[in-house]
């Protein structure tokens, strides 16, 4: 449930709701109508709403229309130009239409003051901008190149944790080298405030030990260091209190004691030690630091995320049932699947009219999706390493490679669009400027999607698509031919689990005439080009988009008569 909180780039006096403030202006990366943010229980997170107002010369609809965006992407997917404009068409349509930013996408932010929200969303729309920028003038002096690339890693707060420290010995600092140690196993004994299992808890603590371990191998304080080691794994493990606080501290101070004598002893091993140590520690905390910022999975998208903003929307724009509309491309249209299994087994009310899926599944066991090559990540401990996934980063150091010669990379392409199918500068647009870090948290319970049963809950218990069939909402479920990520068989793997009265399920695509690849469904070429067909008796362009509509504008009698109704 969210807090009726809001901050908006377009609010009058009269249509403010409790707690709300204006935002005046709004940063250029957001070429909506207007900006506004939603504060969610139980999380210092703003996320922000993109909001299209309706056309006055389109007919009213019922309802508004609420878009959810894939994993790792921003709103950019939606409203990539004024010409190919999946928000913009719908609006232009009737339809009051918001896409959400989800927790750490796009001009979503953590923990601004209310003051600073306007100001926070303008740098990060000048980081996204800029790092476009960087890669469109092609490459930089070296040194420039250095610079740059360091500073956007200290943006997006990559931490390379197990680098090989070099420098000038310092002087020795004994009390400071105690307390960075003492504070670093402080809170790993708290367990990171409760971020850590048990489990991830042994792991870590296993992590640092392993990293000192090997600043000291074949010295002769080795072992010395490793009974220490032992003690305060133990106390690791023990309830925290001031008993084990003083001992911790304690340990802490025979370790660096130990490492001093080492230091004293002048031996090339041991040379700049405390350098080194001070370094693994240093970096330790900064991965500490990251696993607790990206702290989310799927879960908090789906009970906490989309119910504040569907709350918010509902507030704003009154539909007369309550209820909305939601498109949900990939990952927005698991989180829609999810809500109705989740609702459907509680025997709840979602408030949704109708969803429309495009490229999304449930299960993709019996698929070759190329999303596969994520399982590797199914390893708790690879995932404690590897805190975050940089994906916008990665992208974007990878788009030269894909489109420009030798064209190395131009796999890639093929992954987010077929041939053709996006005009090259809205593809340029799409890999730079739509896609954010990603929590390895997140990815964990994804790869469950690849698992016989299909996606769980953070529990393990819950199967998602077990009580898919208790919905009465219904679904229309779109694939692309040619997509790679989430392909047709795995779209129909769900579809087939949705009662078939309240189901329609279609691909896009010709043998011998134009595809379609995962982002296609949302920014391809077709999506506003005209080819006429005969579609159930009424002629409609041959699109995505257009099919969408024809659905869309049925909203009246969707919950009465099924989409499938109006389906091929």
């Amino acid at each position: 449930m969210a807090r009726i909180r809001a901050f908006s780039t377009n609010d009058t006096q009269d249509e403010k709701i409790s707690d709300a403030e204006k935002l005046p202006n709004k940063p250029p990366i957001c070429t909506a109508d207007e900006l506004h943010y939603v504060t969610v229980n139980n999380s210092d997170w703003r996320l922000a709403l993109w909001r299209y107002t309706p056309s006055p010369q389109a007919p009213p609809r019922n309802h508004p229309l609420l878009l959810l965006s894939g994993v790792g992407t921003n709103a950019i997917g939606y409203d990539l130009s004024p010409g190919s404009s999946f928000a913009r068409y719908m609006c232009g349509q009737g339809f009051d239409t918001w896409i959400l930013e989800v927790r750490g996408a796009g001009l979503s932010m953590h923990g601004s003051d209310s003051k600073d929200v306007e100001k926070s969303a303008h740098a990060i729309s000048e980081f996204m901008e800029a790092a476009v920028e960087n890669v469109t003038n092609g490459p930089l002096p070296r040194e420039q190149q250095s610079t740059n690339t360091q500073n956007a890693l200290e943006k997006a707060e990559i931490a390379v944790v197990n680098k090989e420290p070099t420098g000038i010995a310092t002087a020795w600092d004994e009390s400071k080298l105690v307390t960075k140690l003492t504070e670093t196993f402080m809170r790993l004994s708290e367990r990171l405030s409760g971020f850590l299992s048990e489990s991830q808890l042994n792991v870590m603590s296993a992590k640092l030990f392993d990293q000192i371990s090997r600043l000291l191998e074949d010295s002769f304080i080795f072992e010395r260091f490793s009974e220490v080691r032992g003690k305060l794994l133990s106390l690791l493990e023990t309830r925290q209190n001031s008993a084990v606080t003083g001992q911790i501290r304690d340990l802490s101070q025979k370790l660096v004691d130990i490492i001093e004598e080492g230091q004293r002893s002048v031996s090339p091993q041991l040379f700049d030690l405390q350098e080194r140590l001070i370094t693994t520690i240093e970096d330790f905390q900064k991965q500490l630091d990251l696993i607790v910022k990206y702290d989310w999975d799927f879960d908090h998208y789906l009970e906490e995320d989309v119910p504040a903003a569907m709350e918010y929307i509902r507030a704003k724009s009154k539909p007369k049932d309550g209820r909305l509309l939601a498109i949900g491309h990939s990952m927005g249209g698991i989180l829609l699947y999810a809500m109705l299994s989740r609702y459907g087994l509680e025997g709840r009310d979602p408030g949704l009219a109708a969803i429309v899926t495009l490229a999304s599944s449930l299960d993709y066991t019996s698929s070759k999706s190329s999303l596969k090559l994520l399982i590797p990540l199914a390893d708790p401990a690879q995932a404690l390493n590897v805190p975050v996934v940089p994906l916008g980063a990665l992208l974007s150091a990878a788009y030269p490679l894909s489109s420009r010669p030798p064209y190395v990379l131009s796999w890639l392409n093929d992954l987010i669009s077929a041939e053709d199918m996006m005009h090259p500068e809205l593809l340029k647009k799409l890999v730079l400027n739509n896609f954010c870090t990603i929590p390895a948290k997140l990815l964990l319970q994804l790869t469950t999607a690849f698992r016989e049963g299909g996606l769980r809950d953070r529990s393990g218990k819950l199967l998602y698509k077990d009580h898919l069939h208790k919905s009465n909402v219904p679904v229309l479920a779109l694939a692309g031919d040619r997509d790679l990520i989430c392909p047709p068989e795995a779209v129909y793997e769900t579809v087939k689990l949705v009662p078939e009265h309240l189901v329609t399920y279609k691909v896009f695509g010709e043998p011998n005439g134009s595809h379609y690849a995962h982002y296609d469904l949302v920014g391809g070429r077709l999506a506003v080009e005209q080819q006429t067909l005969y579609f159930t008796g009424i002629i409609y362009l041959n699109s995505c988009w257009t099919y969408l509509l024809m659905v869309a504008c049925f909203d009246d009698d969707m919950t009465k008569r099924g989409v499938h109704e109006f389906g091929s």
